[in-house]
This record gives C-alpha cells, structure tokens and sequence, in this order.
C-alpha cells in the first residue's frame, strides 16, 4: 500500500505509547518518525521535512511545552498536536497561545486520535505551495550554507549552475569560512547526492603517505604494504572527492591528479596498470596557488585543470549580515548538547558579536558561542563572552598607515596651510625646524 505524502513526527518518552501511536497512523497509510526526547526531534525536524508534530506534555529533561515553543518560533505553519496524560485547564491555555490546534488525552480511541490528526493536518498549507517545516530563517539556508548576505547568494548561485555536471571546481577562502560546506552543497544538492562524497584533507596527511591514501596500492608496493588497497579515489567513484588544502600536495601527487583529469584514471601506487574512474573532483584551499607556481612548487597546467570553475567564499567580516544567523545555529547547536534547552542571546552580547571582524571566520564565531553557551545560564550576556570580543575594535576599511607617514603627511598639510613657511609651522607642531627637515626626510 502507498504511503500518502505526509510525515508525522511523534514525540513520547513512552514507548509503548510511541508504538501504538505509530500502528494507528501507519494503518491510515502516514509516514512516521519517532523521538523518544525533544533532543532527538529537533534534529528530525531540522533535517526532515515534516507535516505534522505530535508530542507529549510530560518528558525528562526538556518536556513538550519546550518543543511546542520551539516549533512555533522556527516552523510557524507546522500543525502542532499535543497528547497528554495529565490535562490540566492551565496546560490548555498554554498548548492554544502556542499554536497547538489539537489536544488528545491518554487513554484514546483510535477514532478519537483519527479525528484530531484530520483536523491538524486540515490546516496544512499544501494549497500556498508553503512548505511548513520551514521558517523564515530556515529559508536562508542552502544545504548547510547559512546567510542571506549577497555575497552567499552569489556562491548559491554558481552552486546551483553547477550541482548537476562533474565540471571541476576550485574553491578559495580563508580559514574557516566554510569550504567544505560549499562542496558539500554541491554535491548533496545536485543529481549526484546519492554517490559518495570523499573528503580529503591534504595538509593532515603526511607527503609521503598522501599518494598512496588517495590512488591507493598495492600489495608489497612499499615497506609496510601488506595487502591492496583502494584510496580515496577508488571510494569517490561515481561522486565525489573534496580535496582541502590542496597546495599542500607533493609534486609526485600533483602529477598523478593531473592524469586523473586529463585521462579520467587513477594508477595505483606499484601498479602499472591505470583504472577508470567517473569523480568529480573540487579542490580547495586559503593559499594563493598563483604565488606557489611563481615559487614552482605548484604546477600551472594542474592549476588551470582544478580551476574550471572558481568560486570565492567572502570572510566573514565582509558578510556581517550573516552573523545574527550563524550565531542562531550555533546556539540551538549547543544549547541541546550542554543546556539540555535552547539557549538566546541579549541584544548587547549580539551587538559585539556583529561588530567584532572575525580574523578566524566562521569557525571562530562557532567556538565562542559554544563557550558562551557553557557559561551562560539560559541567555548569553556579555560577561559570557570571551574577554577579547568585549574590547576589539572593527578594522577600519581605510587602509592603517605607520605613524611616521601620518606625521609626515600632517607637517606636509601644516608647511602649505601656512605657505611654506617652516618657522611658522614649527610653532603650530611646537618642535623646531631641524626636526622638519629630519621628518620630511624619512
């Protein structure tokens, strides 16, 4: 029998419960997910499209009041129905104030339970095209790639034009603003979802093990080759292989990758024999590939290869707009895993937040965040972040000059306001006219 379209998450720490519940939609043909805790249905609602949320009142840890606020804040059109085993006029009050359109109370028939899903699922907004699972925020996303910056859009953009063909793409960035979010946006966005996808970390391997762990070997190819072995490569086959840091990769190895583009094969190591293979390859990195092949330690013809498509990734500092929703994943992120609960954030603590520059991207933001989240209590404040966020200042755009070139540009403005005239302008600098002439001089 045919599933219908609808997914219905239920959420009970029962799990005798869970399963009758699941039984009964099951037989009206539903598509179900199951939590057993309001940790676990956060995440299937972050990663699952779902239709309707049905959840118990009375759970350890976090109970369902918590996720019903939760759902109403992030997933505003998803219909809420609560079951409960301890009804109470107050609880009432508060499931209707948060958007609960139904209220079932344990024990219940199958038919009450029928009547109260029908009238929940009535108020789906199929007939908008809305999706309900999705607020606002969420719809900023791309895969993992959050912001709503132009600069974002315009990486979406290439993504998109590029997610179905194995076209090979060149990713650059600073440390820790997301390369590997972008190649897997790529891949897991496109027709190729359902293929591997392999990512490698050149710089974490050492060079003279890197050859042999992305073509692979064979058996006595070296000292310590036991048996054959399949490399990265080899395991990419049909997908797709993320190379980070790829500056970081020997000679010997930026000659094998050059074959594998041009031919479409691999060799393994002590092989004489080449494979076929169908990867598309994204490499990526923070130095500059053009200064390494100027230093010749990179080779040109394998740079223009990798380089098909180039997209930029902006730091963070340049996408400011970006931060107020980064640092909202961050928070719901660690707020499950140390508060138990979903933690906020003051409007002041924000305010830093935005204005300090972010040397490290991202992945700075996301570790004092999750700092801040270990030592706040439920909102973070500004006595919970780290001390250097407090005090730092944004880098001006204007370009910061040594004090001896502003001193000199000032006595340059000085000598014309008072027309060249040195014994004037001393007494305005209030030093003589030797030091004039040294300064004018350095």
């Amino acid at each position: 029998m045919k599933l219908q379209k609808e997914n219905i998450l239920i959420v009970d720490d029962d799990i005798d419960i869970l399963e009758l519940l699941q039984r009964h939609l099951q037989s009206w043909n539903y598509h179900t997910y199951k939590a057993v805790s309001v940790k676990e249905a956060v995440q299937i609602l972050r990663d699952t499209k779902i239709d309707l949320l049905i959840t118990d009142l009375k759970m350890p840890e976090i109970d369902g009041f918590e996720l019903i606020k939760f759902v109403s804040e992030h997933y505003p059109k998803l219909p809420k129905l609560m079951v409960t085993g301890y009804p109470s006029v107050q609880d009432s009050l508060v499931s209707i104030k948060s958007g609960v359109v139904a209220y079932v109370t344990k024990p219940f028939t199958k038919n009450e339970l029928k009547v109260a899903v029908d009238a929940s699922l009535a108020l789906k907004p199929e007939k908008a095209g809305i999706d309900p699972t999705r607020s606002e925020d969420a719809k900023k996303a791309y895969g993992e790639i959050i912001g709503h910056s132009e600069k974002i859009n315009k990486v979406i953009q290439i993504i998109e034009r590029v997610k179905n063909n194995k076209a090979t793409i060149f990713v650059k960035g600073e440390s820790g603003t997301g390369k590997e979010l972008v190649a897997r946006a790529i891949h897991y966005q496109g027709k190729f979802s359902r293929a591997p996808f392999i990512a490698v970390n050149c710089g974490a391997i050492p060079e003279n093990l890197l050859e042999s762990e992305l073509f692979g070997y064979l058996k006595g190819a070296f000292t310590g080759a036991e048996k054959n072995r399949e490399g990265f490569f080899q395991a990419a086959n049909g997908g797709t292989i993320f190379l980070d840091e790829i500056g970081n990769a020997s000679q010997a190895v930026q000659a094998r990758l050059l074959r594998v583009l041009q031919e479409k094969e691999v060799v393994k190591v002590g092989a004489t024999k080449a494979e076929k293979i169908d990867v598309r390859i994204i490499a990526a990195t923070n130095s500059d590939l053009r200064e390494l092949i100027k230093k010749q330690t990179f080779r040109e013809d394998l740079f223009y290869r990798l380089t098909v498509v180039e997209i930029e990734i902006a730091p963070l500092r340049e996408r400011k707009v970006d931060i107020p929703l980064l640092v909202d994943k961050f928070l719901f992120k660690y707020g499950i895993e140390y508060k138990d609960g979903f933690v906020k954030i003051s409007p002041e603590a924000l305010a830093i937040l935005e204005r300090y520059d972010w040397p490290g991207n991202i992945r700075e933001l996301e570790n004092s965040i999750q700092r801040a989240v270990i030592m706040c209590n439920k909102t973070i404040e500004v006595a919970d972040l780290p001390e250097h966020l407090k005090y730092a200042l944004p880098i001006s755009s204007e370009k910061l000059q040594p004090l001896k070139v502003i001193e000199k540009q000032y006595i340059e403005k000085v000598l014309r306001a008072t027309g060249n005239n040195k014994t004037k302008a001393a007494e305005i600098l209030q030093i003589d006219r030797k030091t004039i002439r040294q300064k004018l001089l350095e």
